[in-house]
């Protein structure tokens, strides 16, 4: 987006027209008329900030008239460097509409940057009954304006900060419930061999549908913890990072395991969207859009040099994932974040895209997707609960109903069977599942 100044007689060309459109809507319509600006000190008027803003200002202000039940004969915007703005004729009191708009405006910390002035059918803007207050000390707003007790530059700022700080901290919460709600999606894709789903718990006796959501639930604060230390340290070396995103981890750990009474539901999951989260805090920008390339390419250097390091330094062996590096040399989930998920990129991530634009629902994309990575990659659980030639097995049943031409529901039901029986359970493909659909919806808006 070009950011750039206005002049002054830009900005008295600007107040001309907003003048000429409200006169022309109550001749036209003979009702109110709200006119909705940004009130943005200094030069530049538009910036990516500013436009979040003024959109979640109209989106308030349309969801306000509508549970109003206040219809809109006309809404008319503007989208100029001299500011974004928006009219609205309305088949209603205009202090009714007034008090809406002030209700808005003092329902959100930005609402101090509203603008919401109500027109009468005489063409009388509508005074606010409690005056605001300044945006740089908190004082009366007019007694400082009047006096310019503050700068031009010093209330820029503030603004700038007021909304910088508003829209961090919404896509903080934005990017964990996506997280949380990729978790509980994951669970819910039925049919899933060997695992948890909406048909049966699959491999497992201690767990159930009811307790993954309590675990993803559980885990918000953590991922919202993940995506501010990203932010943080955006200006240090990735590998930086790391162990401030494994310290919180840890401290997860102990949330989840109370939340599940002791039952491993998320240890995984939490591993990758630890990273996910924080590579989101760490690319933050005020368009809050994300490219998938670079979320992944940030997650590797986050691990690259520190779990590339720790794998060759490896002496003793305290988990399954290190076993099988010192047997195999499978690097599972590490390897997965060392070299950006290149699992989910080159093997869900087609998959899942492709059965949507095929027609499938977001559930049976999944399932395809999960199937694909159960025949694509070494799932590390599986070979833990089976060994390495009943998982190669598995993987190999996978691919030939891979390779098929259709898929059928029943198809994945008999597979599933296969590994109930088999006591498999593909819970490394499971979290790579969940990235998908955690990466498909963040980098989609």
């Amino acid at each position: 987006m070009e950011e750039r100044e206005v002049t002054l007689a830009e900005v008295l060309d600007a107040r001309e027209r907003r003048v000429w459109i409200q006169n022309e809507l109550i001749r036209k319509y003979d009702c109110p008329v709200i006119s909705f600006t940004m009130n943005i000190a200094g030069p530049v008027k538009v910036t990516a900030l500013t436009v979040r803003a003024f959109e979640k200002g109209m989106r308030m202000l349309q969801k306000a008239l509508q549970e109003a039940e206040i219809t809109v004969n006309k809404e008319y915007r503007i989208s100029e460097h001299t500011g974004y703005e928006a009219f609205l004729s309305v088949q209603a009191d205009a202090k009714r509409v007034k008090d809406i708009c002030v209700e808005i405006e003092e329902s959100i910390d930005i609402g101090r940057l509203f603008d919401m002035d109500v027109l009468g059918t005489d063409g009388v803007k509508l005074d606010r009954k409690k005056e605001r207050s300044c945006i740089v000390c908190g004082r009366e707003g007019r007694y400082c304006a009047s006096r310019r007790i503050h700068s031009a530059a010093e209330v820029a700022s503030a603004m700038h900060k007021l909304l910088q700080t508003h829209f961090l901290q919404e896509d903080e919460e934005r990017t964990a419930e996506q997280a949380v709600c990729a978790m509980i999606e994951e669970v819910c894709t039925t049919p899933k061999p060997g695992l948890v789903d909406r048909n049966n718990n699959g491999s497992h006796e201690d767990m159930d549908i009811p307790l993954f959501v309590r675990s993803a639930l559980s885990l918000k604060p953590y991922l919202q913890t993940c995506f501010r230390l990203g932010y943080e340290y955006r200006d240090e070396p990735a590998a930086m990072t790391f162990p401030h995103l494994r310290n919180a981890g840890l401290e997860a750990e102990k949330t989840m395991y109370e939340a599940t009474s002791g039952v491993n539901t998320h240890k995984g999951a939490l591993f990758h969207f630890g990273l996910l989260t924080g590579a989101a805090g760490r690319l933050w920008h005020a368009e809050g859009t994300y490219d998938l390339t670079e979320i992944t390419d940030t997650v590797s250097a986050f691990t690259e040099t520190v779990l590339g390091r720790e794998l060759k330094e490896l002496k003793e062996v305290h988990t399954t994932g290190e076993k099988l590096y010192r047997e195999y040399g499978i690097t599972g989930a590490r390897g997965e974040a060392m070299e950006g998920y290149p699992s989910v990129r080159e093997i869900a991530m087609p998959v899942f895209v492709r059965a949507l634009e095929a027609g499938h629902d977001r559930n049976e994309a999944g399932a395809l997707a999960l199937l694909q990575l159960i025949a694509g990659t070494t799932d590390t659980n599986m070979i833990r609960r089976g060994g390495k030639a009943l998982a190669d097995e598995a993987s190999s049943k996978a691919q030939a109903l891979a390779d098929k031409e259709k898929v059928s529901e029943q198809d994945l039901l008999d597979l599933d069977e296969y590994f109930i029986e088999n006591h498999l359970s593909p819970g490394g493909c499971a979290d790579l599942l969940a990235v998908t659909y955690f990466l498909y919806d963040l980098t989609r808006g």
